[in-house]
């Protein structure tokens, strides 16, 4: 695949399998492509007007530029959560509740249902049950941002794709998201990209390091970290450049 913003070829024959049920890590330096591949996964870099694309990505046995393919579906199948917590400034509740609303769940016994086992698999229910009718920009931002996580888990997605989810956060919060990535990953499949090396060594099963628009290297994370085959890897992670 490629992409190109305008005249800028940002995505340089981009060719990566990534796998059910792992962690997927992005690296690389600013500006390398990493939030503008993810973003082409489920069809969010075409909210900028001066992109276009060639090649296809296969997406359970389909390519999703193809034109019978609704990019609604796409974005329920692959959910996303951002740099920065974004929760709706409403209730906890209606947080949550917004995707399933929007699918057409009116029935408030379902709805409850969803918003507890969403809220349960982003680890925060116990912090939250007593107070779902508060405002969610209440919250710390650690919190808002497993609400955010809660909010894509409610539509039930199978892959969830996070953009620096933790560059806001305090450690500790940051440790709490990691923990969560690690339990998420037995019924999804997350791709990450960060900035923080130790984290993609902590959490990822794989890591593709992007540099200039094109992938370097992608393999086992241990491997990348251990015994990189690309010279190029080898000086970003050991801090030569970056």
């Amino acid at each position: 695949m490629n992409l190109w913003y305008g005249n800028t070829h940002a995505l340089k024959n981009i060719d990566l399998d990534i796998h059910a049920n792992e962690v997927t890590a992005i690296i690389g330096p600013s500006g390398c492509g990493k939030s503008t591949y993810i973003k082409t996964l489920n069809r969010m870099v075409e909210m900028t007007p001066i992109v276009r694309t060639s090649g296809e990505i296969e997406y359970r046995g389909k390519n999703i530029f193809d034109k019978s393919y609704h990019v609604e579906e796409l974005r329920t199948q692959v959910g996303m959560v951002f740099q920065k917590p974004n929760p709706f400034p409403k209730s906890i509740y209606d947080n949550i509740a917004y995707g399933p609303r929007i699918h057409g769940v009116r029935n408030k016994k379902k709805l409850d249902e969803i918003v507890e086992k969403s809220l349960r698999g982003a680890a925060i229910w116990d912090e939250v049950k007593d107070r779902l009718n508060q405002n969610a920009n209440g919250l710390s931002g650690g919190q808002q941002q497993r609400i955010c996580i809660a909010r894509c888990l409610a539509i039930e997605p199978d892959v969830i794709l996070m953009d620096e989810p933790t560059s806001a956060l305090d450690p500790i919060s940051t440790l709490k998201v990691e923990e969560l990535v690690q339990e998420l990953k037995k019924d999804f499949s997350i791709i990450i990209v960060t900035h923080n090396m130790q984290q993609a060594a902590r959490i990822s099963d794989k890591t593709a390091f992007f540099l200039n628009g094109e992938v370097v290297e992608y393999a086992e994370t241990d491997k990348i970290f251990s015994m990189p085959s690309d010279k190029r890897t080898e000086d970003y992670i050991t801090g030569r450049f970056g």
